[in-house]
């Protein structure tokens, strides 16, 4: 059940009209979207959770007790094919959400993953466990078409040890320093043919963007900020990525109208930036006590829009009405 609104918003000095949109957030599991029919979403947007970074450890695990089994066994053990039963299994668990996002997407629909790769010290051995291509490979196998990928630069990341600016490894002295991770990848794939519209289709022609905006979204190095983490440690854990981010993929994938789909929708980045551009969203979020912050940051929106919207987003628990 959704909403209709119009409302008139001033960007750029360019009016948008919304009307006729429909959101819903749902706390649920979005391995299984029920909600959501077969071919019925045009672009699906999202940060999940970075398998092997801690912090997102103990979510996996509650997601998936086999994961929290082998954490158990890597303590007795100690083994590092226990370590890789780790990796493996939290990426199968991603999987599972990428192979419904396929069902749900129309043939010419487009997925975006903001994904970083992990370094990590276990059993006092570091290495990197590259999640983007992981998920690519899992991306493949069941039935994307990767297409080229974006490296978001974070100018403001830099590494810390025990609270400060620092390097990993040994200093200045060779050769047994680490490169630091700078960079996080935007993967993109398709399902399916390209899609198809009518000729001139107003909703297409309405959704263009300028060539300036061309130049600099379709280049494949974009430096932004990164979403400054100054809430509490359960927002952190939200994989929060700036609404300059979702708003470009939004419109650079996506027209007017369309659904757009997050199935770890966090503190409702996505959800945000699809209202203010005209496009119906639903999010699937697994931890109910992100509703406030979720709430905060459509009151922000409604503020931004000087329209009531509070009322016409629509949040569902899988156990009831939130």
């Amino acid at each position: 059940m959704g909403f209709v609104f119009t409302a008139k918003v001033k960007a750029s000095s360019v009016y948008i009209v919304l009307m006729s949109l429909q959101h819903r957030i749902i706390f649920g599991n979005s391995q299984h979207m029920s909600e959501l029919e077969r071919g019925s979403v045009q672009l699906m947007v999202t940060s999940p959770p970075y398998p092997m970074i801690a912090m997102w450890d103990d979510q996996f695990c509650s997601s998936d007790p086999k994961i929290a089994e082998f954490w158990q066994k890597l303590n007795l053990d100690g083994g590092e094919e226990t370590v890789r039963q780790i990796y493996d299994a939290m990426h199968r668990n991603l999987a599972k959400v990428w192979a419904e996002t396929f069902r749900v997407l129309c043939n010419g629909g487009m997925a975006a993953i903001n994904i970083g790769d992990a370094t990590r010290r276990i059993n006092d051995r570091f290495q990197l466990f590259p999640n983007h291509s992981r998920i690519i490979e899992e991306c493949e196998k069941i039935g994307f078409i990767t297409l080229p990928y974006i490296l978001w630069k974070k100018p403001t990341t830099k590494p810390s040890y025990k609270g400060k600016g620092a390097f990993l490894g040994s200093g200045f002295l060779p050769p047994n320093a680490y490169v630091t991770l700078d960079c996080e990848f935007i993967l993109l794939f398709r399902k399916g043919t390209l899609r198809h519209f009518k000729t001139k289709d107003p909703e297409r022609y309405e959704s263009k963007f300028t060539k300036e905006q061309r130049d600099e979204w379709f280049s494949q190095i974009w430096s932004l900020k990164g979403t400054r983490q100054t809430v509490d440690d359960l927002e952190r854990r939200t994989a929060a990525y700036p609404a300059e981010v979702a708003e470009r993929l939004i419109r650079m994938f996506s027209v007017r109208g369309d659904l757009v789909l997050d199935p770890f929708l966090g503190s409702g980045t996505t959800t945000k930036v699809a209202i203010e551009s005209g496009r119906s969203s639903i999010g699937y979020e697994l931890d109910p006590k992100l509703l406030p912050a979720i709430r905060a940051r459509l009151e922000e929106t409604q503020i931004a829009l000087k329209t009531e919207i509070m009322s016409q987003v629509k949040i569902i628990s899988r156990s009831g009405e939130c």
